[in-house]
């Protein structure tokens, strides 16, 4: 009897084009694991998710030469979550990725050196962007190997604190097409390295020289970048009014400059942005000098500015009236741990800026219900508002939000006397992405109820330490709220396994703070684990209840845990 042969089935999906592929997968961006049913379906569909996979993220270094292998055409590699990358597994890369690779991070990688980064370059010859921040162990040997790589345009080495002159010069010399860079924390690195490059790589958009011990005399050559947009001075407590003034001599090109903790920079200094930073945008003053109607005054002829950060500056009201009149376009004030805001100086700000879309007024401890009357009033536009631990404002102002503010995508209200009433007004803004009512005492599972019904697109929940909230609550937040990527529960005590049950059902679920919630145990967490596949960040320090049983799921399951 002779044996048949065994039937094929036909596959309709082998037959599918690669371009329509790609376009599915294009559809399955958000969750990756929708990427791996995908290609379970047959031959075709793992083929085409794997060509299709352009980044990469490896937990493991010592799998990368399978996972390089399965996935032939990254351009993008984020080795940040490898701490130990040899020069071998640099090597390894520079051979499995010489036609694709565009950009690299290892900005939390150790134990490899010039000569595996001499490698990288020489081979992946298109190499675009690489990151080495905290590589405080690399030294000029590996700036002249990075200097190979003539097609680079982005390149980060915050806290390479070893890199001197010597190095950036190299890298000025051999990197032409640099566009952005950062130096920040680079402690070798002076006015001769800076002027370098701002001589050889004159397409720098975007500069950050945060801490580095430059002065004065560096200005004038970053000043003749033609198309610098972005400058970080941060730190840089080596330049003062006279060094700022050389912004007269022109710099239209720049639109954001941060100055912040350049305490020797004043009024003085910042009446030269008028002539010569016409296009200024955004301007950050954080921690520097006193906002006085003379600093407000020296900023009046940027007709283009829309956001000024002053965080931490002292301030006067007659310095936030001075700020009021003199910038007509702002969109973005930051006064965060302001000391000097009150409600004259911060209402007066707020009439004459209707069209404010960010706010942050966080621990500005002397406003009461007027500034809050006045912000709903005044600015209806508000897609963000931070105002964290403003303890004189009563539970009765909180309501005038929701009934007004009805864009706000943020809101921080940490520390504040609110209570569910507030909450049930807030549950108004249902474009809510990020709700924050940490230390919040006053508010129970009646209120957290309203926003799970009316804010479906929330993402982000901050409930640390609510000591109001059950189980209940936590449900009615899982229920209406699918979209949940982020939510803190530490200590908050009557949170229980239900809770993490309902939580269950949130599956892009990535951060989850559990600390100090003593009645959940390894049954919950378990839920959790089969649930939540993303998760990538968890504390459950002081969970006395979780054993083994609990942590054996998350190994098997919780594969993307960073964190714990």
């Amino acid at each position: 009897m002779k044996r048949q042969k065994p039937v094929e089935c036909f596959n309709p999906f082998e037959f599918l084009s690669e371009e329509i592929l790609f376009t599915i997968l294009d559809c399955l961006d958000e969750n990756p694991l929708d990427k791996k049913s995908f290609a379970l379906v047959c031959k075709s569909f793992y083929i085409a998710e794997s060509r299709h996979r352009k980044t990469l993220k490896p937990l493991r270094s010592e799998l990368l030469t399978a996972i390089l292998n399965r996935y032939p055409c990254i351009t993008h590699l984020d080795l940040s979550l490898c701490p130990r990358i040899t020069d071998n597994t640099l090597i390894v890369v520079s051979a499995l990725c010489k036609f694709t690779l565009h950009s690299i991070d290892l900005s939390r990688s150790k134990f490899f050196s010039h000569v595996g980064l001499a490698n990288l370059v020489l081979n992946c010859s298109s190499l675009l962007e690489i990151d080495l921040s905290n590589g405080t162990e690399l030294t000029d040997s590996a700036a002249v190997a990075i200097a190979a790589a003539k097609n680079l345009e982005k390149l980060s080495l915050a806290r390479c604190k070893s890199i001197s002159d010597s190095g950036i010069g190299c890298i000025a010399v051999g990197c032409r097409k640099l566009r952005v860079i950062n130096l920040k924390w680079c402690l070798g690195v002076t006015d001769f390295g800076v002027g370098l490059l701002a001589v050889k790589c004159k397409d720098i958009r975007s500069l950050d020289l945060s801490y580095v011990p430059i002065t004065n005399k560096s200005l004038p050559s970053i000043l003749q970048l033609q198309y610098l947009e972005d400058l970080v001075l941060v730190g840089c407590f080596g330049i003062d009014d006279e060094g700022i003034a050389t912004f007269s001599r022109g710099c239209p090109s720049v639109e954001r400059l941060n100055i912040a903790s350049c305490q020797n920079v004043g009024h003085v200094g910042l009446s030269s942005l008028t002539n010569g930073a016409r296009n200024l945008r955004q301007l950050i003053l954080a921690y520097g000098s006193p906002v006085t109607p003379a600093l407000a005054a020296a900023l009046q002829k940027l007709s283009k500015l829309h956001s000024i950060k002053l965080d931490g500056c002292m301030v006067t009201c007659t310095g936030l009236q001075a700020i009021g009149n003199c910038c007509a376009s702002l969109r973005e004030l930051s006064l965060s741990k302001c000391p000097g805001v009150t409600d004259e100086g911060l209402s007066s700000l707020l009439l004459k800026h209707k069209q404010l879309r960010k706010l942050d007024i966080t621990c500005c401890r002397k406003i009461t219900h007027v500034s809050i009357a006045n912000i709903t009033t005044s600015c209806t536009s508000l897609i963000s508002l931070r105002m964290e631990s403003c303890s004189l404002i009563p539970k009765e102002a909180f309501v005038s939000i929701g009934e007004c503010c009805h864009l706000l995508e943020e809101l921080d209200l940490t520390d504040n006397k609110i209570d569910d009433e507030g909450l049930k007004s807030i549950s108004r803004c249902s474009e809510l992405s990020s709700l924050k009512i940490g230390i919040c005492l006053n508010i129970t599972d009646e209120g957290l109820t309203h926003v799970g019904m009316s804010c479906p697109k929330l993402i982000e929940l901050d409930l640390y330490r609510c000591a109001g909230i059950t189980d209940l609550g936590i449900a009615a937040i899982a229920r209406g709220c699918p979209r949940l990527e982020m939510i803190n529960m530490a200590y908050c005590k009557d949170i229980t396994d239900s809770s993490l049950i309902s939580l269950s059902k949130c599956s892009r679920l990535n951060t989850l703070e559990i600390r100090g919630c003593p009645s959940i145990s390894s049954v919950g967490l378990s839920t959790i684990a089969m649930g939540c596949r993303l998760l990538t960040k968890l504390d459950i320090k002081k969970c006395h209840n979780i054993n083994d049983v609990g942590i054996l799921p998350l190994a098997h399951f919780s594969q993307n845990l960073r964190q714990t």
